[in-house]
């Protein structure tokens, strides 16, 4: 019998885009015969995993998956909402999240980590998922946030079942308040991260390019109104704070009442529960947020398979 080399099963890997175990096995089966094995997969339907990758997937689920004073949230894409309606599609996202917990949001390390019950690492885990659910599939982010006390809260918008759904928020809230009170004010302050895409924490945490753009922007357009440079300094700084309200969190008013500060709503909680509060972070993950989709002209895909 021929010796399964590493090497072996990594270019029979590499062509079948099926995962490890299951190259080792086909090889196994067939006496280390690439082309042979390659026929394995194929009637075993892995190997169309391969055929998949290309596709874009950008529907899918993100999760949250809390512990302790840590919570992460991950995203898991597929190329159709249908899929992510698949019980085992959800199942998938929910382990994966479970291990990115464990491994503390951690991307690469969760995508190295063994997928529980497999044998497989969370890569192999969605590549055999691919052959099995029929769709491209790609793990495609996580994060995680933890205080030494305090809690971190979590909220999912638009939720297909429990801690699953297409946008997921993190906030992190440091304080020695009491657990149900940080929890119900931090899934608050979550549900206005995820209405209002806050692009950072504070001002100074704030993009320097983007700054400097929007006061280039502002600029030129106060110069149209022929005001002296001075009076156009002025307005500068009038608008520009007018645009930290527009995208900086502690800034912004708070949807849930809309008229209130974020920083003063932390401020009120914080005299409320005896004992200061900090919000010290958050996260915010969109399903395909920053993904290409392709537009299909369906007209144009029915002519061409007529033949026309």
């Amino acid at each position: 019998m021929a010796q399964i080399t590493a090497a072996l099963v990594k270019e029979l890997r590499d062509k079948s885009g099926a995962g490890m175990m299951d190259c080792k096995k086909a090889l196994g089966e067939n006496d280390g015969d690439i082309d042979a094995a390659m026929d394995w997969l194929r009637q075993k339907g892995i190997s169309k995993a391969a055929k998949k990758s290309g596709r874009v997937a950008a529907e899918g689920l993100v999760a949250v998956a809390t512990s302790g004073a840590t919570s992460v949230a991950v995203e898991v894409n597929s190329e159709t909402d249908f899929v992510a309606r698949n019980e085992t599609f959800q199942d998938l996202v929910r382990n994966v999240a479970a291990v990115a917990l464990a491994n503390k949001g951690d991307f690469d390390a969760t995508l190295a980590a063994d997928y529980p019950g497999s044998g497989r690492n969370v890569k192999d885990e969605i590549t055999e998922s691919v052959g099995t659910i029929g769709e491209n599939m790609t793990f495609r982010r996580s994060v995680g946030l933890s205080v030494d006390k305090g809690v971190v809260a979590t909220y999912i918008h638009n939720a297909v079942a429990p801690n699953l759904g297409k946008l997921a928020v993190l906030v992190a809230l440091e304080s020695d308040a009491d657990t149900d009170v940080l929890t119900a004010l931090g899934k608050q302050l979550a549900m206005h991260v995820a209405a209002t895409a806050p692009q950072a924490l504070n001002v100074e945490d704030m993009d320097p390019e983007a700054v400097e753009r929007e006061r280039n922007v502002l600029i030129e357009q106060a110069r149209e109104s022929g005001k002296p440079e001075a009076i156009i300094e002025k307005m500068i700084v009038g608008r520009m704070r007018k645009f930290y309200q527009e995208v900086v969190l502690m800034e912004q008013t708070f949807v849930v009442d809309g008229e209130t500060q974020v920083a003063k709503v932390i401020e009120n909680a914080a005299k409320a529960a005896g004992t200061e509060i900090k919000l010290v972070a958050y996260s915010r993950l969109e399903l395909g947020a920053g993904i290409e989709k392709e537009e299909n002209d369906f007209a144009a895909e029915v002519a061409a398979a007529a033949g026309n």
